[in-house]
């Protein structure tokens, strides 16, 4: 501590934030699901001195949310914030939002009521109002109603796609038990055309080895040998047969599902003109074709490295086509949950936490760098260095925050198109001497002394 004292931090100018104003009128919700307390935050009388609180319980129907935002406009409340509160904020913000009010939605870990002080539902009511007054509160990311409808299909389609997954492994799960190992020759039994032609048969009745082994199909045909082993001495009875018939058609059922909400999702975009590109004629369009002068937003975003048109889709429904809304690239990152939290006091810093964020985003994004993984490009090159030094998980997360880095960009500047810095970015940035030095000083660190000479010709000066 001895190095500290002598030190003295600067004096430093720090503006508030765009959320930190005062309101004079003011209303703050506590939500609950069949109701919710509203306390709404008015100037004093004439002559008065004290400001009014006006708290009132409010059945959580349309008709009566219309009506307190009729209420609520008569009073000139010029911002109403509401907790989080499970899915049921939704009701209220949606009604209110459309009445021409301006509403925002705060995390409930800005709204807690201070220990030691009585808690009831109409005293958070109160609370709320009081801290949105005084600009004490940041607001949550609510995205408009159009990405919303988005990202209903979005997700849908991700809860679908996680269904049948589950499925293919219950199914793996019942033919181990059945002692038909054909997990351990074919990497993967999901879309695998091989073990799907092996599982009907089994299905059918067919039980001689040799003959499941003739069902392969491509690479899998050189390994029939192993295929034969593998299905040798199964246990496959009638009940086995039937469980594997109910999850097969599950399956089917799941990939129907699937193709249905992959053409929602891309119709849904479509419709949205802030997605749209500019063909070659200049006008705007959903679907600007290859000559275009603007590439539609999801075909951009399509071009990094890892993200496929689908996955375009996704990061679009969570975060949005309005960058405006994130000041810049860092921002963004924070709201997906990958970037640290800072967890600093006085001299002391602890190793920083992770953020919580929009898990759907921050899977996409992971889910993006995994898939760079055998690209001969920059982000694949960083994921592999980065998980030599690191670890796989963590790499993930900051190659997936690079990613994310090119979507903001991407987004704020509708005619930016991605472009790769290639895999040997790192090695041509790299001083040639500093490396030198650096191998020489670990070399001689192990007690080896080595001279060396320099082939290669030095430019002129």
């Amino acid at each position: 501590m001895a190095h500290l004292k002598g030190k003295k931090a600067p004096a430093q100018l720090v503006e508030d934030e765009e959320y930190q104003l005062r309101y004079e009128r003011v209303a703050g919700i506590d939500i609950a699901k069949a109701k919710a307390d509203v306390c709404t935050r008015l100037p004093p009388r004439e002559g008065g001195v004290r400001r009014r609180s006006r708290v009132e319980e409010v059945p959580a129907t349309v008709p009566e949310v219309t009506a307190l935002a009729g209420r609520l406009l008569e009073d000139g409340v010029e911002l109403v914030v509401m907790e989080s509160t499970s899915d049921y904020w939704r009701l209220w913000f949606y009604v209110l939002e459309a009445a021409g009010l301006r509403v925002q939605l705060v995390s409930s870990s800005q709204v807690r009521q201070l220990k030691g002080r009585p808690k009831t539902d109409r005293l958070d009511a109160q609370w709320i109002a009081r801290l949105a007054e005084m600009g004490l509160l940041r607001p949550s990311f609510v995205p408009p109603a159009e990405i919303r409808e988005l990202r209903d299909w979005t997700r849908a389609r991700l809860q679908l796609v996680r269904d049948r997954t589950a499925e293919w492994q219950r199914l793996e799960k019942l033919l181990e038990g059945a002692l038909v190992k054909v997990s351990s020759v074919v990497s993967a039994l999901a879309g695998n055309v091989t073990a799907r032609a092996i599982v009907e048969a089994l299905i059918a009745g067919e039980r001689d080895p040799r003959r499941l082994a003739d069902l392969a199909r491509g690479s899998l045909r050189g390994k029939r040998k192993e295929l034969a082993a593998a299905l040798e001495g199964a246990a496959f009875g009638p009940h086995h047969a039937r469980l594997a018939r109910m999850h097969l058609d599950r399956i089917d059922a799941l990939d129907r599902d699937v193709a249905v909400l992959d053409d929602e999702v891309a119709a849904c975009l479509g419709g949205i003109e802030g997605g749209w590109g500019i063909d070659a004629a200049g006008e705007p369009c959903p679907d600007p074709g290859a000559d275009a002068a603007v590439l539609a937003a999801a075909a951009r975003l399509a071009e990094i490295p890892g993200v496929s048109l689908h996955l375009a889709m996704a990061v679009i429904a969570e975060a949005g086509l309005d960058m405006s809304r994130f000041p810049s690239a860092a921002h963004l990152v924070s709201w997906a949950g990958l970037a640290p939290s800072a967890r600093q006091s006085g001299s002391r810093s602890r190793k920083p936490g992770k953020g919580k964020g929009n898990a759907y985003l921050k899977g996409y994004c992971t889910q993006a760098a995994v898939g760079t993984a055998k690209t001969d490009t920059f982000l694949g090159e960083r994921l592999r260095r980065l998980s030599r030094r690191i670890g796989g998980a963590r790499a993930q997360c900051a190659v997936g925050r690079s990613i994310l880095i090119i979507v903001w960009h991407l987004l704020k500047d509708p005619s930016a198109r991605f472009a790769d810095l290639g895999a040997g970015w790192h090695d041509r940035k790299t001083d040639r001497d500093k490396k030198i030095r650096n191998h020489l000083r670990q070399l001689r660190a192990m007690g080896v002394d080595v001279n060396i000479s320099d082939p290669q010709p030095r430019p002129a000066a």
